[in-house]
């Protein structure tokens, strides 16, 4: 397996920290580093930055939203980014949600799969470097009605840019086996991960004529080791109000694409009183109705055996590239358990 983490470039503004933490990554043999925007910074400002501080770690961007930019900028900008770094960047899409796209950007979610569809379309024309002519039901380039014609762009792509989508629903992953290099996916547990997502990543594998060795699969989970049962209790009890935001406050009141995916793997009852108690107002009682089990399956936290053999099973499961979150309060400390999960992953591998 090939190691990666994912950061915000703005997470609790400690800009220069988190650029010491992408050039110590690298050192310790980190493969590919992440960078998201949700709704903080833009992931492309701080992968230009990082490009210039780094000379072997892939850079990807985990991810770029579709709806806020169209699909030639988005092209525009992978190109500048792979072209900066010397080929080392990787284009990362996925659609978000509507909270974040309709609530914070003001543009309409509707059709995320069309839409998705056709970005991954035109991106891929524009890479070829030919002049941009397309007519889809979402997108039409050039605008009808006007005077425009066809353009190409004014730079080319020197080297070949994978395009990864991150997707959780059934059409999504059908689309991202069908069309997409890579899948980056989350609220992953391995014992479900057949049905829950393979299943229909494989059927869109099989649309495009490819297998399984065609798609990177990429996953994440937060890293964390115990020092005693104790202290991984703790652990475990500090994480579920985390877990209980992604249920039940990701997303809007009706669309909620990581509650879905919990249900698909076993957790159905649990995850709709967890949303119905945090959207009623309740954190408390929504982060008492997640169990122990629903944390240690999607996460990497435990002892080191329990996190050993718990990276074998997401190996086993088919995962090919393991996007690891190391906690900790301060720098050192998360560079220590990135370090230390770097090294089994080495071993296993």
């Amino acid at each position: 397996m090939r190691t990666a983490t994912t950061i915000e470039a703005s997470s609790g503004g400690r800009w220069s920290e988190q650029v010491d933490f992408v050039v110590e990554a690298e050192k310790l043999g980190l493969d590919i580093c992440w960078v998201a925007e949700a709704w903080g910074s833009d992931g492309p400002s701080a992968l230009g930055y990082y490009a210039a501080r780094t000379d072997r770690m892939l850079l990807g961007s985990g991810i770029m939203q579709i709806g806020t930019r169209t699909p030639v900028a988005v092209a525009q900008t992978a190109i500048a980014l792979s072209n900066l770094s010397g080929g080392r960047f990787l284009l990362g899409l996925g659609a978000s949600g509507p909270q974040v796209i309709e609530g914070l950007h003001g543009v309409p979610f509707a059709r995320p799969v069309a839409r998705m569809r056709e970005t991954v379309e035109i991106v891929r024309r524009v890479l070829a470097g030919g002049k941009i002519s397309y007519s889809g039901t979402e997108f039409r380039i050039p605008s009808p009605g006007g005077e425009a014609v066809p353009m190409r762009l004014s730079m080319r792509a020197d080297h070949p840019i994978p395009i990864y989508l991150a997707t959780l629903s059934p059409a999504m992953l059908r689309l991202t086996g069908q069309i997409a290099d890579g899948w980056l996916g989350t609220s992953f547990v391995p014992e479900g991960a057949a049905g829950a997502y393979f299943r229909y990543l494989d059927e869109g594998l099989t649309r495009s004529g490819r297998s399984r060795v065609d798609l990177d699969i990429c996953q994440g989970a937060e890293v964390a080791f115990a020092p005693d049962e104790d202290a991984l209790r703790q652990m475990v009890a500090g994480r579920k109000k985390e877990l209980a935001f992604s249920l039940g406050g990701m997303g809007s009141a009706s669309t909620n694409f990581y509650n879905r995916a919990y249900s698909r793997q076993g957790w159905a009852e649990i995850a709709a009183e967890v949303k119905e108690r945090w959207q009623a107002g309740d954190r408390d009682g929504a982060a008492e109705r997640v169990t122990d089990e629903m944390v240690l399956a999607t996460t990497l936290i435990g002892t080191e055996p329990m996190v050993r053999s718990r990276l074998r099973d997401w190996r086993d499961a088919g995962v090919d590239t393991i996007r690891l979150y190391p906690a900790g309060d301060t720098l050192d400390s998360r560079l220590a358990t990135l370090a230390r999960a770097i090294e089994i992953v080495r071993d296993i591998s």
